[in-house]
């Protein structure tokens, strides 16, 4: 039995033992009076160990009211100390948890790294790959630089063709239609040059090439009648045209005396027509071999203005 449960049971008990002893007169002797008086000294030794008691049961009750405060307290105490061991379980395990993904981590960073490992090495065997193309395909830019055949030069191929097509279409019908009556017939072949050279000389390009065509048909001074066309088309900046004339011009004779000219209008030709390389060396070649020519000065400026 606690003290708590003794001190209230003597408490208990206490009236019972003074109901033995007899009250004097007028309360006298009365432990149970407020303000006791006429105590024999038993009483008072009584009296003294009921107020003793009372203290005693006051101050047991004090303590136990003390006990069970400090018990809430433990609980609160208990619940505060079995939230942190929850809490320190839960850390536990997170960091258990955090652990494992590192580890996880750490090992896809490495498969990372392996896999970057073989992408490099597979990157470097194709730059390796990239670089023998790049060697071959040089080469091959070079065999083809070679024998490379710019645009403009095809270009000045493609019309020197088409004019000399047009050259012998023309040709061609001049020989059909000369087996029937023509317009110069009865009429000689100088008559009809110095025709055509009037014609010329007024600009009548039509006329005067339809006279040098047929003194080309009849085969009448034919390197003069071709240069005389030729002049005609470049007047008429049909360089390309003019360009075959002059070539098949030269070609019959090259000790003209309008050679000069030929060879300027020439170069001037290929260079309205793109062709740039060809007519530079036109033109040195006019200026080289007619140094003291006014076309070899007329070149010269060309040249001039080329650079």
């Amino acid at each position: 039995m606690n003290r708590s449960k003794l001190v209230t049971l003597l408490v208990a008990l206490l009236p019972f033992s003074l109901i033995g002893s007899e009250p004097s007169a007028f309360g006298a002797g009365n432990l149970n009076n407020p303000k006791p008086y006429g105590l024999t000294s038993s009483e008072e030794v009584l009296l003294e160990n009921k107020k003793n008691l009372q203290k005693v049961v006051v101050k047991s009750n004090n303590q136990a009211n003390e006990v069970d405060s400090l018990r809430e307290r433990i609980d609160g105490l208990q619940s505060i100390i079995e939230g942190l061991s929850k809490k320190s379980h839960e850390n536990r395990v997170n960091l258990q948890n955090l652990d494992n993904k590192n580890k996880e981590e750490l090992k896809s960073s490495n498969e990372y790294e392996k896999r970057l490992s073989e992408v490099s090495s597979n990157n470097s065997q194709s730059i390796e790959k990239i670089k023998i193309v790049i060697s071959e395909l040089s080469l091959l830019i070079d065999t083809i630089n070679v024998s490379y055949v710019t645009k403009d030069e095809f270009n000045g191929l493609v019309n020197d063709v088409n004019s000399f097509k047009e050259l012998v279409a023309k040709e061609l019908k001049n020989s059909s239609s000369a087996s029937n009556s023509s317009k110069f017939d009865g009429i000689s072949s100088a008559e009809i040059a110095k025709k055509a050279k009037a014609f010329y000389n007024k600009k009548y390009y039509n006329d005067a090439i339809e006279h040098y065509s047929y003194l080309i048909e009849k085969n009448y001074k034919p390197a003069r009648a071709h240069y005389m066309i030729g002049e005609m088309k470049y007047y008429r900046k049909n360089y390309a045209e003019a360009i075959a004339y002059f070539k098949k011009s030269a070609s019959l004779y090259s000790k003209a005396s309008y050679m000069p000219t030929l060879m300027l209008h020439t170069a001037v030709s290929m260079e309205k027509s793109g062709d740039k390389n060809n007519a530079e060396i036109f033109y040195n070649g006019l200026i080289s071999k007619y140094p003291e020519s006014q076309q070899a000065s007329e070149a010269k400026k060309y040249i001039g203005l080329m650079k």
